[in-house]
Order: structure tokens, then C-alpha cells, then sequence
């Protein structure tokens, strides 16, 4: 025994140390595994090609992935996503399209000559790298992925290229031609982004060489800069200013366009595709990833369908989420990972609603294990109305508005929120209306009508943009879905010409009472109408029809971390007091003394955890009732913290203080009696500012009698504004209400921090006058404030703080009365030769001109001797007092250092 015992410990010794270093070598392996870059320049037939390499790990091979950019982009726009990627275990090449960032030659527009040729030259390079898994010799284990131009760019590499084994297109055209001439209307302020993006290309970009050519005519093969369209090749430069003069896409474009379309090579696209298409897209609609999934699917080749909630038009990209079910989507068909799970067939975000504590619209999903198409479901609205005659307008001017590329930031998302902006012009359009809808209804896909249309142009044709509104029970205000418009273009239209119209897709619910509006114009700000003028009359020849894909499912609505993180917490903090055995610190007992003093702070320390100073120390001042004390010093000197301790929301560590002799403790009774408004107010910013104080005040639990809500809202000032929701407001709107919100139940004690913040000078001067009123009824005002002047004007009484100490306290006339600058008010204008003799005086350093008289500042003599002087030279003085600016004083007493 003696002998075995030492055996056994030196054998658990080395277990646990065995064990240790397992645990340490897990530790070590959480952090993320270092990405190496190898930047260099690739030459595809003169063309050169400006690239990067990311590989991380070890020297096993790996599959690869070739990262397409967007349109005016370049290579470093995807830097971090192929970063990310080759810690996932791929080797990525990324690269800068011809015209684009430091890569030479013209924009082709995913030329099958040029772009496509140079896709398969980078393949072949991948083929020769050691680190890349081949399928077979020259033919390496290759995904493709990009969102807009990239996107395209990978479907094209697919149906060029065998050796191509996964895409993953983003936000992307099928059939660039129906893309931008939609039913023959040409969709002019995208296509005249499009050319001055490719104008722009490759000059000013972060990451473009500078020792490459600024003239794109000095780079081999580049059009003259003559032909206005900067980077483009020549045929594409005519094709777009033909075009755009025209108004009209001819044949000829359509053919050009579509043979570089990845519609062109469909039939031969047959590898797994990932297909990420945006709701609020006006450039390529759902309509173009459908057509990639009907062909695809006609193909056999797996794919899902995912619609994001941002896209062209802006809103969210989801772009976190994307690229993480993209790296799942290639460890499935690339590492071929079986195990791996790919997601839902089609997945659609959904708003569903907005998170309070920051305002943004929070998302949901609704899936289904196959794609639905965009005519899944469908049911029938009838609409109704007569016929109706409307004009195009000379110039095709004014237009209506519905999408505005690059202006609407995002606002196309929120329309399930009700939120839009679009606008049609009386005359314009003809309108049909729906009953309201007795229950809701969730249209997923396009909703399809029949017209009849009659032109009185000289041709017979017509040009209109149809579009289906929701439209509120109160039948005026309309949400656009999505901002999304169809162009048509008719024909042999004189007699009459009957017309099926297939409206944009869209996944938007129209609640119950609402009512769907089917409206059609003659102009759009987006696309070219005819300038002659002309008019149009339409009838509808049925009802609309709306498809509703009733297979998916929804998800519920994504609860915020708090309402079920708060209970964790809370048990958590009672668990810890029980175990811990702590017991509760009763308050000191009030002060019969104290209690008509509103605020008295005595010995005040505070230094929050972790740090080596204070942020307040020994900190001691009394307000009285009447006063509106304005709390200085510069940043850093603890004002907020100081005010957060006085509301209770931080424990002192050394001190109290006490509001009407009652010690301050989180939750004292006292505290009613106190109004603040500190580091701003949560709103919920779907209600109203009227709701948003009622709700506040009925928190309270004080009855509403007590509110005094008029008093408080002829402090906020907002008008009209005051029935909107919360979310429409400016930051200046927002501090109004906020402030209102603070003087609600009219508290005895009131605390602004920065109470002007936001506020217009008429504002400010209002916002003064209420503090001083307000504290002439009785009432206490503390107010933090950078803005000397307004402290100067508004304050009877100052605290100085510096460091978190006390520096001076006291009437704002005492601090800024003890310098050597008198104020001489007079009793009417002097001259200018008097001032200057006043100047001149002995004693006097310097006299000039200010609000109330005269700023004489002494050098020497005293102040009963300049008065001598001034009645000498016959000044007609009313009075002389000391004046020092509060500014200059501020200043002394922290030794200089800003507000």
C-alpha cells in the first residue's frame, strides 16, 4: 500500500495536468484563427485585375470561394465577409471587375467575353494554388457569391463555367433587359445611377491605385472619355444615350442586355443556388429571383429562396444573417457537410413591429419547405368605380412619386409599419377602391387586374404605372408596399385595348377595416413617360386579385432580451441577498429642520468600480426654494453623476442627501416630489406624445387630476405634432416632450440636464422664461447647462464644480461681480470721440460699447473716480456697477477648461 499510494498521485497528477492543458488548448482555440491577405494583380488579356487571397489554418486543402462585389464597388467592400469566410475554412478570392477600383479596362456589364472570361481565368488560378481542394485536375471545388453585380456574376460563372459546384446570388437580376425596360418603359434614374456609378468607377474609391491611370482612355483597351460615360464600353455608352434621349428601349438594347443576362444561360445553371432577393428593391424586384427559382427548379438544381427585408432601396440587409446561411449553404454543397442544415426552402422577413427601446423595426420569419412562387393562394377584391379619363402632362411633368433611388433610405421597408411617401397629382391617375377588408389579409406574390385602356395620343399607345395602395380606415391616408410601382406600355390604344396587369410582388398585410386602392398614373419620377401630351381613360374589367401563400409559417414576433431577462435577473439578485444573508439599511430619519430646504447635499463622494478617482468628492451645497441654481464645471466634473445620485438612480459612497429633509435612498417616497430630466427620456415611439405622457403619468399611479398635463404641453409647444407618433419626431421635438414629461404632476423640485439640447434660439429664450416663472411660484429649478449665457440670464443662484469637487457656490451676481470691469449704463447714445476719451482716461485700460451702456475695464483707479471723470465730461450715466461676464468668471475658476 505504502508503495502503490505515491503511484496513484503521480498518476492523478498527471491527469490533471493532462487535463489542464486540454482545457487551455479549448480556451486557446476560441479565439478566432489568424486570416492571412496576399494582395497582387492578375492579367486577363491585357486586362488587369487587382485581387486578393484570404487563407487561414493549416496547409490541408480546402474548397474555394470567388466574392463578387456590387456596382461602383470594389474588392474592399467585401473584405470582411471574405475574411470571415476563410476562418470558416475556404480559400477566397476576391477581386475588383474591369473599371472598378485599381483593376483596369471597361465596364462590360458581366460581358461573357470580358467579366464572365475573367471569372474562369480566376478559377484557373485557384486551380493551381496548393491550398485548394480539386474535384479533378484544373478543376477546383469553387463557389460563387456577390450581391447585385456580384450576384449576377455568379449565376453567369455558373452557366459559363462546369467547373462551378455552389452560388449564392444576393439582390441581383435574372434578365437585366426586363430589369431595366419593364414592359417597354425605361426605368431612366436607375439606369442614370448605373451610368455615373461606371462614370465614377475607379477614381476617389478607398482601396483604387493610385498609380493607375486617371484617364480611362490611358488603360489598355478603354473608351475615349469623349464618349460621356466614363469606364463603359462604346456600345454600352451609345446603347444608354440612344436610350435616354429616346425615352424608349429599342430592340437592339433589349438584345444586348439580355445576352449578357444570366436568363441567357439558364438552361445550363443546374448547381446548387442560394437566392437572396430584397422586398424594398426597386431596381430588381422578387420578380427577378422568381424567375431564377422557376428556372433553377426547371433545371433540378437545389435551391431556397430567401426574400430580405432591405435591399437597393435601402432598409436592412440582414447582412449578419445572410452571409452566416451562406457560409451553411457552401459547407453543404462544397465541404459536403450533410449534416450541416441548409435552412427553410423559402424564407420571407416580416416586420413585426417596432423594438421601444431603440425605435427600429424588429423582424420575424415566415417559412415554408418550398418556394410558393408569386402566385400561390389566391383570392379576389373586388373594386370598384367608373370609367375615368386623366391626363399625361406636357413634359410628362409633374410626376408621380413612388420610389426614389438613393433617397428613400429605407423608408420602402417601413411601410408595414405605415410609414411612405408617395404621390400622385390630381388629374393624373384614375383610382378604384376596395371595401374595407372585414379581416386581415397577407398578400405574398403579385396581384394581377384586368383594364381596359383608351389613348387619345397620336400613336394609341399609353404609358401607365400601376400600383396598389393600403389605405387606412379614415380612406385618406395610403401606404405604398414596399414603394413599388409597374410600368406598362400599351399599344393600339385608340379603340380600346384590354389589358392584363401583373402588379410588383410584395409580402405586406392589410389589416382589418383597411382597404386596398388600385391607382393608375400617367407619370413616375423613376421611369420615362411620353412628353406629349395626350390623355387615358381606364376601366376596370374585374377584380383584383391577390395571392396569399397560405402554406408558410409565421414566427411569433421576437420578444426584447429584458422581458425575459429582467425575471432571470431579479432571481439572480435575490438568490445573492439570500445567500449572502445581507440585510436592508433603513433610511436615516427626516430632519424636521430640513423640511422646507428642497435640496441640502452634504459630504458627497463617489467613485464607480474599477476606477482609480473620484467622480465626485466631498461634495456639499444647499438650495433653497425659489432659486434656479445652474449646476457648471466642464466635462468629466461630475455634474451628471451628481444629479443621477440626487434621483436615486446610484448609491453615494460617502455622504447624503436629503429633498425636503428626507435622506434619498432608490425608491424614497420623497422622490414624488421631484420632476427630473437626466441623460434623456425613454419613449415608445409608435404612440403619440399625448399618449406618451399619459402613459407616463398613469405609471405613476397619482391620479390624472394631478398631472397638470396642459400646464406641462404649453411647456412642450408642440402643436400639432403632439397627436403624431413619437417616432416622426426631431431630436428637438423629442427634448420638448421630454421636458414636459419632467414637470408633469408641477414637482417642487425640477432637474434639467441640458435642457436646451436640440432646441431653436426662440426655443431656448421660452425654455428660460418657464424656469424662471417656474421657480417664482415657490418652486426649486436645478438645471446642468453648457450654454453660459443662457445660465447667466436664467440662474439666480451657481454651483461651480471641477473634478468632481466644489469650486465656488453662490448668487450668480456675487461670482461674476468681482473682477475689475464696471458696467456704465447710460440714460442715451454717446459718440464714438467720447467713448474713446473715456478710454483715454487715466486709470482706465479700455471702454466699449455694450448691451446697457458701457464696459469700462479699471487699470489703476477706482471706481469713485471714474465716476468723477464721467460727470466731468458731461456722460449722461444712469449707474456704474462691477461686471464680469459669467464666462470670464467660469473660466478662472477652472483654470480655462471648456464648459
Amino acid at each position: 500500500m505504502r508503495l502503490r499510494l505515491p503511484r496513484w498521485a503521480a498518476v492523478t497528477a498527471v491527469l490533471a495536468v493532462l487535463a489542464g492543458a486540454g482545457t487551455w488548448t479549448a480556451v486557446a482555440s476560441d479565439e478566432p484563427p489568424p486570416v492571412h491577405r496576399a494582395d497582387r494583380a492578375l492579367d486577363a488579356d491585357g486586362v488587369r485585375l487587382d485581387t486578393s487571397y484570404f487563407t487561414s489554418g493549416g496547409g490541408e486543402r480546402r474548397p474555394a470561394v470567388l466574392l463578387g462585389h456590387g456596382f461602383g464597388g470594389s474588392k474592399d467592400d467585401v473584405r470582411a465577409q471574405a475574411e470571415q469566410l476563410a476562418r470558416d475554412g475556404y480559400a477566397v478570392l476576391t477581386w475588383s471587375a474591369r473599371g472598378f477600383g485599381a483593376s483596369t479596362g471597361q465596364i462590360g456589364l458581366n460581358d461573357p467575353d470580358h467579366e464572365v472570361a475573367d471569372v474562369r481565368k480566376l478559377i484557373d488560378w485557384l486551380a493551381d494554388r496548393p491550398e485548394v481542394l480539386l474535384d479533378k485536375p484544373g478543376d477546383p471545388r469553387v463557389g460563387v457569391t456577390g450581391a447585385s453585380y456580384g450576384g449576377a456574376i455568379s449565376l453567369l460563372a455558373a452557366g459559363h463555367d462546369a467547373r462551378v459546384d455552389a452560388v449564392a446570388p444576393q439582390i441581383t437580376y435574372w434578365n437585366l433587359a426586363d430589369a431595366l425596360f419593364p414592359n417597354g418603359v425605361f426605368k431612366k434614374l436607375w439606369a442614370g445611377i448605373f451610368f455615373s456609378a461606371g462614370d465614377q468607377s475607379g477614381t476617389g474609391r478607398p482601396g483604387a491605385n493610385p498609380a493607375a491611370p486617371a484617364n480611362p482612355a490611358a488603360a489598355k483597351g478603354s473608351a475615349p472619355a469623349a464618349n460621356g460615360c466614363g469606364r463603359f464600353t462604346t456600345e454600352l455608352c451609345s446603347l444608354y444615350q440612344r436610350v435616354a434621349v429616346s425615352g424608349k428601349p429599342d430592340a437592339a438594347a433589349r438584345t444586348l442586355l439580355e445576352a449578357r443576362s444570366p436568363s441567357a444561360v439558364g438552361a445550363r445553371i443546374k448547381v446548387p443556388a442560394l437566392i437572396v432577393q430584397g422586398q424594398s428593391d426597386s431596381l430588381f424586384t422578387l420578380a427577378q429571383s422568381d424567375a431564377m427559382a422557376r428556372a433553377l427548379g426547371a433545371n433540378g438544381a437545389p435551391f431556397a429562396v430567401d426574400w430580405i427585408a432591405g435591399g437597393h432601396d435601402g432598409g436592412d440587409r440582414e447582412s449578419e444573417r445572410v452571409e452566416r446561411r451562406i457560409s451553411t449553404w457552401f459547407d453543404r454543397w462544397l465541404k459536403r457537410d450533410t449534416s450541416v442544415d441548409t435552412g427553410p426552402a423559402f424564407r420571407v422577413s416580416r416586420t413585426g413591429g417596432v423594438d421601444s427601446t431603440d425605435g427600429q423595426a424588429t423582424l420575424r420569419a415566415a417559412t415554408a419547405d418550398r418556394y410558393p412562387g408569386l402566385t400561390a393562394g389566391t383570392g379576389t377584391v373586388p373594386l370598384a368605380g367608373p370609367p375615368q379619363t386623366f391626363a399625361n402632362p406636357a413634359g410628362a411633368a409633374p410626376p408621380a412619386i413612388s420610389a426614389v433611388p438613393g433617397l428613400g433610405g429605407g423608408l420602402s421597408g417601413l411601410s408595414s409599419l405605415g410609414v411612405g411617401l408617395s404621390l400622385d397629382f390630381p388629374g393624373q391617375y384614375a383610382r378604384f377602391d376596395a371595401k374595407p377588408q372585414t379581416e386581415a389579409v397577407r398578400i405574398t406574390g403579385t396581384p394581377t387586374v384586368r383594364v381596359k385602356v383608351t389613348s387619345t395620343s397620336a400613336d394609341g399607345s399609353a404609358v401607365l404605372f400601376a400600383k396598389v395602395y393600403d389605405v387606412g380606415p379614415d380612406g385618406r391616408q395610403q401606404v405604398l408596399p414596399s414603394q413599388l410601382v409597374t410600368p406598362v406600355r400599351v399599344e393600339d390604344a385608340r379603340a380600346g385595348r384590354s389589358v392584363a396587369l401583373t402588379l410588383p410582388p410584395i409580402d405586406h398585410e392589410v389589416e382589418a377595416g383597411h382597404r386596398l386602392r388600385l391607382v393608375l398614373a400617367a407619370t413616375d419620377l423613376g421611369y420615362a413617360s411620353p412628353t406629349v401630351p395626350a390623355g387615358y381613360t381606364v376601366a376596370v374589367e374585374g377584380p383584383l386579385t391577390v395571392p396569399t401563400a397560405p402554406g408558410l409559417d409565421t414566427q411569433a414576433a421576437a420578444q426584447p432580451w429584458w422581458v425575459w431577462g429582467l425575471p432571470l435577473i431579479g432571481l439572480a439578485v435575490a438568490a445573492g441577498l439570500l445567500l449572502t444573508a445581507r440585510r436592508r439599511t433603513t433610511a436615516p430619519a427626516p430632519d424636521p429642520e430640513l423640511a422646507s430646504v428642497p435640496l441640502q447635499i452634504t459630504g458627497l463622494s463617489k467613485k464607480y468600480a474599477g476606477g482609480d478617482r473620484y467622480s465626485v468628492r466631498d461634495l456639499s451645497f444647499r438650495v433653497e426654494r425659489g432659486q434656479v441654481l445652474g449646476l457648471l464645471g466642464p466635462n468629466g466634473a461630475g455634474k451628471t453623476t451628481t444629479l443621477r445620485m440626487l434621483m436615486g438612480l446610484i448609491r453615494p459612497d460617502e455622504g447624503e442627501i436629503r429633498v425636503f429633509g428626507q435622506a434619498i435612498r432608490p425608491g424614497a417616497p420623497v422622490l414624488s416630489r421631484v420632476g427630473a430630466f437626466v441623460e434623456g427620456a425613454g419613449f415608445l415611439p409608435h404612440l403619440s406624445g399625448r399618449e406618451n405622457l399619459e402613459l407616463y403619468w398613469k405609471a405613476t399611479g397619482r391620479p390624472a387630476e394631478d398631472a397638470h398635463v396642459d400646464e406641462a404641453l404649453r411647456i412642450a409647444n408642440l402643436g400639432g405634432a403632439l397627436e403624431r407618433a413619437v417616432r416622426t419626431y426631431s431630436q428637438g421635438m423629442r427634448q420638448r416632450l421630454a421636458i414636459a414629461q419632467a414637470m408633469l404632476g408641477l414637482p417642487d423640485l425640477l432637474i434639467l440636464d441640458e435642457p436646451t439640447n436640440g432646441l431653436d434660439p426662440p426655443q431656448i429664450r421660452e425654455m428660460r422664461e418657464v424656469m424662471i416663472r417656474y421657480a417664482a411660484e415657490g418652486r426649486t429649478v436645478i438645471v446642468s447647462s453648457h450654454l453660459l449665457a443662457e445660465v447667466e440670464q436664467s440662474c439666480t443662484h451657481l454651483v461651480v464644480m471641477d473634478r468632481g469637487q466644489l469650486v465656488q457656490a453662490g448668487p450668480v451676481a456675487e461670482i461674476t461681480g468681482s473682477g475689475d470691469t464696471l458696467l456704465v449704463t447710460l440714460a442715451g447714445e454717446i459718440d464714438d470721440p467720447l467713448v474713446e476719451k473715456i478710454g483715454a482716461l487715466a486709470g482706465v485700460g479700455s471702454a466699449a460699447r455694450a448691451d446697457g451702456g458701457l464696459l469700462v475695464r479699471l487699470d489703476g483707479t477706482d471706481a469713485t473716480t471714474l465716476i468723477g471723470e464721467l460727470v466731468r465730461l458731461d456722460t449722461p450715466l444712469t449707474g456704474v456697477g462691477p461686471h464680469r461676464r459669467l464666462e470670464d468668471a467660469f473660466l478662472t475658476l477652472i483654470g480655462g477648461g471648456p464648459a
